[in-house]
């Protein structure tokens, strides 16, 4: 018996079973998805249609992308998919507790005046409505990111 790739996906672990992964333009043509199931944080002025705005880190590029890759290794169910160095961009594969639901975690990081910024992104994979968990996973990262950075 085949199964569709959603249902074959939410047998996997990790990156298991899910489709290829592309890297994410976040530029003046990135939308967010017309359903309620993806979360943004952008850099404070850029014209990403971000859902929370983000001051620039004071640190070079290099030093905030590897917080950002301590902060998904001490996450639960949250594996490593792919990454762009050339685009410093980063993506992980975060499956929901209970239903083993992927969301794709996007994280870039940009150089900036004052260091460096950052753009993340989380969105489900399947379905319509997230009930705001990817919302909820951009904060919890932004507030791990925080104490791994305060932590040095």
């Amino acid at each position: 018996m085949r199964h569709s790739v959603p249902f074959r996906a939410l047998l996997g672990r990790g990156a298991h079973r899910l489709p290829a992964p592309q890297p994410i333009a976040f530029d003046a043509t990135f939308r967010l998805p017309p359903s309620p199931n993806a979360a943004l944080a952008a850099p404070a002025g850029s014209a990403l249609p971000a859902h929370r705005r983000l001051e620039p880190y004071r640190l070079a590029p290099t030093a905030l992308m590897a917080a950002l890759r301590r902060v998904a290794t001490k996450r639960a169910r949250c594996s490593l998919l792919a990454e762009w160095p050339e685009r410093e961009q980063v993506q992980w594969v975060e499956r929901t507790r209970w239903t083993n639901f992927p969301d794709i975690i996007a994280a870039q990081v940009l150089p900036d005046p004052a260091g460096a910024a950052l753009v993340l992104y989380s969105r489900s994979l399947f379905g319509w409505s997230d009930l705001g968990v990817n919302g909820r996973r951009v904060a919890a990262w932004l507030a791990a990111l925080d104490a791994e950075l305060r932590a040095g």
